[in-house]
């Protein structure tokens, strides 16, 4: 007796009818399931995450803005804080101060660093030389921080929108203020000390400057920065209004250009002077024994001071003069020499060369540069405007390069100004309390022959520019 089959259950039946349904006709090949992709190596994987970690930075982390902004701030306070420190400590370590301790040279330490930032330090009735106030502004280590804020603000532009970048700038600010104020708290010393209030306040002066300029590089334009359509109000101006716009822009530009160009060779002239005079200040340096160690951080003190000294130059060549205390000072027309400072580079001042002159011209040149770049950026339209109104070109001409002249003039003499009053000081000691430039026969001075030599290169340059209409 055959045994009866038991019954499928109605979902296998269901099922077994969907893979029927589903099942290859005869003849057709069947797909291979799909083979497994093989694992990147671990070196592979961390490669890229490393790259992806990388460009995470370089487009901005993903923090908030103010704390990102807190961040770059410590980033600038802790490279600024370490480029003072540890040649502080290494001075000491070679035995520069006998007698202090660690804790003494990073006091030391940070001093230089509010130096570098502009805070003025007072000197106590017990330091040697008396009381005094001791400011003077180690202008490499002031680009330093310049620069390294301006990498900030571009990194925090790139990370927010124009209505937000006021977020990172104020996490920065605060957190930088805060780190002013703890380093002028704790570098002091009996011989001298700054006001916790100076180390708030001064110290953001460079940082703000660099994170504007540096958001501002990144957004390409101020009205992007801050989320206005400068397009659009040109565009709503009259067209008189674009005209004056245009050329005043075009006069600052040359203004600066002038004042740079002036710069430069002056510079250019301090590296010329150091080389004529390189023995003599090798001469002072054997006098000061400060071995190796103390050789490297005496070259390192030195090189942060020759911005200082390159404005010192362009004074010098303007004719003004700069001044090395109340009983020495130098121009091309006299020299006292006083009692110098145990500073190498000082065997380099300019005592020998009274009546030099003819180095007056190098102001000039700059100028002439400054008034050749305006007439190739095509942007007089106030000759356009006088001649459209008094006829004459001859008199048009005259009268717009006149005042070409005393504007951009007036812009490099500004200009001049500040970088002078930068390159000041005072050492609170004896006869050292005017460091400098003299600050404004050299503004004067560098006024009349920048906007001189503007004039000139105004005048100049068409007979060496080929005009692309009238040559076609």
């Amino acid at each position: 007796m055959t045994p009866l089959r038991p019954r499928r259950p109605a979902a296998s039946a269901e099922a077994d009818a969907e893979q029927a349904r589903h099942a290859p006709a005869s003849g057709e090949a069947v797909a291979e399931p799909p083979a497994e992709a093989e694992r990147p190596s671990f070196t592979t994987r961390t490669r890229e995450r490393l790259l992806a970690f990388r460009a995470g930075l370089q487009e901005g982390l993903p923090f908030p803005l103010w704390c990102q902004g807190a961040l770059e701030a410590v980033q600038v306070l802790f490279i600024t804080v370490l480029v003072t420190l540890v040649p502080a400590l290494a001075a000491w370590a070679s035995g520069a101060w006998s007698e202090a301790s660690w804790v003494d040279a990073s006091v030391i330490g940070g001093q230089w660093w509010l130096s570098a930032h502009g805070v003025p330090l007072e000197r106590s009735a017990d330091a040697a030389g008396g009381p005094g106030i001791l400011w003077f502004v180690p202008l490499g280590l002031s680009l330093l921080t310049l620069l390294l804020s301006w990498r900030a603000g571009r990194r925090l532009a790139r990370a927010s929108w124009s209505h937000q970048l006021w977020q990172g700038i104020a996490g920065a600010a605060i957190v930088y203020a805060v780190g002013g104020a703890v380093i002028a708290l704790l570098a002091r010393s009996a011989a001298s000390s700054a006001a916790w209030w100076w180390g708030v306040l001064v110290p953001l002066v460079p940082v703000l400057l660099g994170l504007v300029a540096g958001a501002r590089r990144e957004a390409g334009s101020f009205g992007r920065l801050i989320g206005v359509d400068a397009a659009d109000s040109i565009r709503r101006a009259s067209q008189y209004s674009r005209w004056a716009g245009s050329y005043v822009w075009a006069v600052v530009r040359a203004g600066l250009l002038g004042w740079v160009c002036a710069f430069a060779l002056s510079a250019v002239l301090l590296v010329i002077r150091l080389a004529l005079h390189w023995v003599d200040v090798i001469n002072v340096v054997l006098e000061l024994a400060p071995g190796a160690v103390g050789g490297a951080v005496l070259a390192a003190g030195q090189a942060v001071y020759l911005p200082n000294l390159a404005l010192w130059t362009l004074s010098w060549v303007s004719g003004g003069g700069f001044s090395v205390g109340t009983s020495a000072s130098f121009s091309p027309f006299e020299a006292h020499a006083g009692p110098m400072p145990s500073f190498p580079l000082a065997a380099a001042l300019p005592a020998d060369l009274v009546g030099a002159w003819w180095l007056l011209a190098v102001p000039v040149v700059a100028g002439i540069a400054a008034g050749w770049w305006f007439l190739r950026e095509g942007e007089n339209h106030l000759e356009e405007s006088l001649q459209l109104r008094f006829g004459p070109r001859w008199l048009a001409l005259s009268a717009s390069t006149l005042l070409l002249g005393v504007f951009v003039g007036a812009v490099a003499g500004l200009l001049s100004v500040v970088a002078s009053l930068l390159a000041s000081g005072s050492w609170g000691i004896g006869s050292y309390t005017d460091l400098g430039p003299h600050v404004w026969l050299t503004a004067l001075l560098l006024t009349l022959e920048i906007g001189v030599g503007t004039m000139l290169g105004y005048l100049v340059a068409p007979l060496f520019e080929r005009d692309p209409v009238l040559d076609a």
